[in-house]
C-alpha cells in the first residue's frame, strides 16, 4: 500500500471532486467547504483554497488553513484541514487538525494513517503541540486521536478535546 498526504493544489481533479461529493456536507462536527453544485464550480475555488493557505484575503476570525488529501494507491480517500495557529474560537471546538475519511473507505485504518501524515505536516510548519477536538459520542474519532498519543485533556459540553505533543 502507498499512502501519500498530497497538498491542496489549484490543479486538483475529478477524483477530488468525486471524493467531495461523496463526503457531503460533513458530519461529527467536521464541515466540508466545497462547493458541490458542479465540477466547474470545485475547481474555481481551488484558488482560494491555495490563498488561505498562504494568509491571503483571510475574513475576520479566520487563520491560514492548509487542506491536505490522503491519497492510498493512487486514490484519494480521506480530506483534512491543518489550521498554522489558533483563536480563541479553535481553542474551544476545532483546533488545528479536522478530518474526514470518505464513506466507502472506512474502518481500513486510514484515518489513524492520516492523522499520522497530517501531525508530520504539522511538525513541519512548527506546531509543537497540537489540538485537536471531536464529539464526546464520536467513538471512531476519539480512537483515532489516542492512537496517535492524544491525551484528553477535558470533556466540555460534549466536546472533547485532545493535545498531542508533537
Amino acid at each position: 500500500m502507498k499512502a501519500e498526504l498530497i497538498e491542496l493544489s489549484a490543479m486538483d481533479g475529478k477524483e477530488v471532486y468525486e471524493m467531495i461529493l461523496e463526503i457531503g456536507l460533513g458530519e461529527n462536527g467536521f464541515t466540508n467547504p466545497f462547493p458541490m453544485n458542479s465540477f466547474e464550480e470545485f475547481v474555481q475555488s481551488l484558488p482560494r483554497f491555495v490563498e488561505k493557505a498562504g494568509g491571503i484575503n483571510l475574513p475576520d476570525q479566520y487563520v491560514p488553513q492548509t487542506i491536505y488529501w490522503l491519497y492510498v494507491d493512487g486514490r484519494p480517500v480521506a480530506f483534512g484541514k491543518l489550521r498554522h495557529y489558533l483563536n480563541e474560537k479553535l481553542l474551544e471546538y476545532g483546533g488545528h487538525i479536522g478530518y474526514i475519511v470518505r464513506p466507502c473507505e472506512r474502518g481500513k485504518g486510514f484515518g489513524t494513517l492520516f492523522l499520522q501524515k497530517l501531525l508530520e505536516a504539522a511538525k513541519a510548519k512548527q506546531i509543537s503541540e497540537v489540538l485537536l477536538t471531536c464529539d464526546e459520542d464520536n467513538v471512531r474519532s476519539r480512537r483515532v486521536i489516542e492512537s496517535n498519543n492524544g491525551q484528553l485533556n477535558e470533556i466540555t459540553n460534549g466536546i472533547c478535546k485532545y493535545w498531542i505533543k508533537n
